[in-house]
Parts: C-alpha cells; sequence; structure tokens
C-alpha cells in the first residue's frame, strides 16, 4: 500500500473551468455561464498561449492550480503528466500532411506533436529543474500516473505533481481512439507525515485484481466521452467526501483507493 496527503486540486473541463466549479457542480450545482471554450495558462507568454495546443493549455492550467492551492512552487516540484492520447488533433494532421503535402509541414506542429509537450511546456514556463515524466497506459493512464507518483514520494521526495489531461480526437483516430471534449484534472501529493501541516484528505492505493465500474457522479458522467474520464471517479469521491473507489490500472487490474477526509 502508497499514501500521500492531497494537498492540492486543479481542474478544469468546459464550463467546469476551475476545481471549485467542479466541486459545486459535483454537489448538485450548475456550470459556470460564459465560462471561457479554453484555458490560458499563465506560465506561458501571451505568444506561447496563443500556439499552444488545447491539451497543452488544460495540462499547465491546471498544474499551476494544484500548486497554487497547495501553497507549493510549482518550479520546486518533480511532476507526472499522463496521458491516453497526446494531442490527437495534431497527430491527426501530421499525418494527413505527410500523405498529402509534406513540405508543408508546420515546424510549430511538428514540436508539438510529441507526446511530452505539455511536461516540456510546464518545465520551461515554471522554470523547473526537477524530473518531469510523460506517460500513457490508455485508460489506465492515469492510474499508472497515480502510482508513479505515488512511488516518488515513497522514494524520498517530499511532495509529487501529478497531471491527467485528454482533448478531442479527429480525422480517422477519433475511429479506433474515441475521445471528446477538453479535460485536465491535477493533484499535488505530498509525503504521508506532512498531513498535519497540509490539511488535505489522506489518500491510499494498492494494486488488485478485477475491472473498475463506470463511475457514477456527476463529474464521470458528465465526460463519460473523454479519453482521460476514467480519473474522475477520484475527484467525484473527493468533491463528495467518498472514501472508496477504483480506477482502471490495466491488464485486469485495479488501482484501488481509500479516502481518509479530514
Amino acid at each position: 500500500m502508497l499514501s500521500a496527503v492531497i494537498e492540492g486540486i486543479g481542474y478544469w473541463s468546459r464550463g467546469l473551468p476551475s476545481w471549485e466549479a467542479a466541486r459545486a457542480f459535483a454537489l448538485g450545482g450548475a456550470e459556470v455561464a460564459d465560462a471561457p471554450s479554453r484555458p490560458s495558462p499563465l506560465l506561458l507568454a501571451a505568444n506561447e498561449r496563443r500556439r499552444a495546443p488545447e491539451t497543452v493549455a488544460v495540462a499547465l492550467d491546471v498544474a499551476l492550480a494544484a500548486c497554487q492551492a497547495a501553497g507549493r512552487d510549482p518550479a520546486a516540484l518533480p511532476s507526472v503528466f499522463a496521458s491516453s492520447h497526446g494531442d490527437m488533433a495534431i497527430t491527426d494532421y501530421m499525418c494527413s500532411t505527410l500523405a498529402s503535402e509534406p513540405r508543408t509541414i508546420s515546424p510549430t506542429r511538428f514540436h508539438n506533436s510529441v507526446h511530452n509537450a505539455a511536461a516540456g511546456y510546464w518545465t520551461i514556463g515554471a522554470g523547473a529543474m526537477r524530473p518531469a515524466t510523460a506517460l500513457s497506459a490508455l485508460e489506465a493512464s492515469f492510474a499508472q500516473g497515480l502510482i508513479e507518483a505515488l512511488v516518488q514520494l515513497a522514494a524520498g521526495d517530499d511532495a509529487v505533481l501529478l497531471v491527467g489531461y485528454d482533448g478531442a480526437a479527429t480525422g480517422p483516430l477519433a475511429r479506433v481512439a474515441a475521445s471528446r471534449g477538453l479535460l485536465g484534472a491535477a493533484l499535488v501529493l505530498a509525503r504521508p507525515d506532512r498531513r498535519g501541516a497540509a490539511g488535505g484528505p489522506l489518500l491510499r492505493a494498492w494494486l488488485g485484481d478485477g475491472e473498475a465500474g463506470v463511475g457514477d457522479g456527476k463529474l464521470s458522467a458528465r465526460e463519460t466521452g473523454n479519453a482521460s474520464a476514467a480519473m474522475l471517479p477520484l475527484f467525484d469521491a473527493l468533491a463528495a467526501r467518498h472514501d472508496r473507489l477504483a480506477l482502471p490500472a490495466g491488464a485486469g487490474r485495479i488501482l484501488q483507493v481509500e479516502l481518509a477526509h479530514d
């Protein structure tokens, strides 16, 4: 069993542009009227904000929000970025352009096509010199990212930033790797011996056999079409102060999660 204190939470989806808005919605509230259709990550300069893909924008937005909620310096944290697909809109653009007009490939889109683009933008924007991990495990991506973050804490890190995100699929990829909308969520996790100082819920996690059921919380139901929706039972549980849930961990395995709220 691995454990951590949740010091800070970040969240963004269209209509729910913050953890406060998402938590209120999960408890029966309404979406935010006139919410922006795209996040605007403050860590990036204005021109970089405009050029960054939506997946990068949402990942950086929730990452910074979680760090601010935790009162942590973003530059001081190692980070784990978990995404099922990276940016499939750019992948579709790259494939279709290479097949039709390869000499017209955009250099900007090319360097944004890599799966660790969000992690790279984060380390540059935050000035972070700590290790940054980018991983993908389809619907098990967030669970595997959570395991990675918890292992880093167990190995001695004081706190770790965990970010999950995915955008919409387009073109032929959408038929084999469906994803809709734009979704990002982040946690700052600290060593369990900091619980008294941090004051957040204590998370315990362990691997088991089985299949994780579909989340029945309001956030899970709202974002069911997004490739990162598998992480949302945890955020529904945090909002409603539930104490048990399971996340898909791949290959017939689940990550059992127990939350101890104050």
